[in-house]
């Protein structure tokens, strides 16, 4: 097993050091555009929803100046809104964006079918932008955030808090120095849905809760009455809103083989679900993706399993995985993860990389000079530092956007219950304009991108 250690800067790295509200960051890189002329000065941030992860995102940036927030679920966003009273409160995020003009950042922690409606203003208007996963609720939407972030030159972050961690960078770096090989075979699974699939829509009455806007709520989703089935957490089930257990897991557990392998679009895609509804994904699926050769690198076949269903064990020795994880087959050996987040490796044989060295680093390292902060603060650092000038955070929206691309991809198929040949630069499944409402849906108006 490869043991994760403190990696300790290079004198270049040290040199490099940005000190960031009390967080010691070793950057390099591109820099990112900054609103602020140093890094000890504090941003003005506005978040975008303050209940659920919300709330946890309020606190990885208020260290700075959290000056307004909009939460549309004052009950919901109860403990959010209490870490930072002094805050405007707004229930319309555009009327925020619109009203405050002395932000440099904004948070979105929404919905997954807010999340480029919202991001999208916010970069408009020149500011700063950290986005939950996934990115978008469609294909098009994250082709546009990946456009507009460019556009406007603005540091942009995902919220895969993994990708800034030190062990799944050391991963990636053992992956690309040909440890294990070349890598024909990728497999990754989660144990989710653990919110409610394989529904209809309900259709008993049920009253819209005094605090919160329905209205708003919705946004650019489609018109429909209020019920708990919905929301809170529960929207993620449901296609209008959410993405299912692969959009809201694939982000983190696929990310670390997607980024060493360097992966593009596939060429090709199927599903396998276990039950077929119009409006909420399945209770289980199991997804195919073929990815092609990219240059030296060979073709790559990989599998998302989630629901329960997993990769044979067999694979690394055991009889039995952990509730998400992945597995990368080389012809040189075996990465096996057994984590979501990319926290731990396991190289396999154990007897061929046993006193295995991992290669020196080649990606930035962020690490704690305070105890509270592990890595989701190096995440939160990591795009802060880049907000001022420092360097460009490495889950950017170019990045993070073509990762979410190609993830949605998934749905398609599983949607559909149709295999086809994806076409990523023209964003369309070959011969198969049926597909292309979910590729890019329609927004309810005043919402559109």
């Amino acid at each position: 097993m490869s043991k994760a250690r403190k990696i300790q800067p290079t004198r270049r790295e040290f040199v490099g050091t940005l000190a960031a509200g009390g967080i010691g960051y070793f950057v390099s890189g591109t820099s990112a555009r900054g609103q602020s002329n140093s890094p000890n000065e504090k941003l003005h941030i506005a978040c975008i929803g303050a209940g659920g992860k919300g709330e946890t995102n309020i606190l990885g940036v208020m260290r700075e100046n959290v000056v307004a927030v909009a939460e549309v679920d004052t009950e919901r966003g109860t403990k959010g809104l209490k870490l930072v009273p002094k805050a405007k409160l707004y229930a319309d995020y555009r009327e925020m964006l619109d009203k405050e003009k002395g932000l440099d950042a904004v948070v979105v922690s929404t919905p997954d079918h807010h999340h480029a409606p919202a991001s999208i203003r916010a970069m408009r208007l020149g500011y700063h932008v950290y986005c939950e996963k996934p990115l978008a609720h469609s294909i098009y939407e994250a082709r546009v955030m990946r456009q507009v972030a460019a556009e406007k030159k603005v540091a942009t972050q995902m919220g895969n808090q993994g990708h800034s961690g030190p062990v799944l960078r050391e991963a990636v770096e053992v992956i690309r120095s040909g440890a294990i090989g070349n890598v024909t075979e990728f497999h990754a699974w989660t144990n989710r849905p653990s919110w409610p699939q394989g529904l209809d829509r309900p259709t008993d009455a049920a009253t819209v809760p005094s605090t919160l806007n329905w209205d708003l709520w919705l946004g650019p989703a489609p018109e429909r009455p209020y019920h708990p089935a919905y929301c809170p957490f529960k929207w993620r089930g449901w296609w209008d809103f959410g993405t299912g257990a692969l959009g809201d897991m694939a982000c983190h557990i696929i990310d670390m083989g997607f980024w060493a392998l360097e992966l593009g679009y596939p060429s090709h895609v199927e599903a396998e679900a276990s039950d077929l509804h119009p409006e909420s994904g399945p209770k289980a699926s199991t997804i195919r993706y073929q990815f092609p050769a990219r240059g030296s690198a060979p073709p790559v076949k990989f599998t998302w399993y989630d629901g329960g269903r997993k990769p044979d064990p067999a694979l690394v020795g055991l009889t039995e995985l952990p509730g998400g994880g992945s597995i990368l087959v080389g012809d040189k050996g075996t990465m096996y993860v057994p984590s979501d987040y990319g926290s731990k490796y396991v190289l396999l044989p154990k007897e061929k990389f046993e006193g295995y060295k991992p290669p020196a680093p080649t990606l930035p390292r962020a690490t704690a000079m305070t105890s509270e902060i592990l890595v989701a603060g190096s995440h939160y650092t990591e795009w802060l530092t880049a907000c001022k000038g420092g360097a460009r955070s490495q889950s950017n929206f170019d990045y993070a956007g073509f990762l979410t691309e190609v993830v949605l991809l998934g749905n398609l198929a599983v949607r559909t219950g149709k295999s086809f040949d994806w076409d990523g630069d023209q964003m369309k499944a070959k011969g198969m304009p049926e597909l292309d409402l979910l590729i890019k849906p329609p927004m309810r108006k005043g919402w559109e991108i």
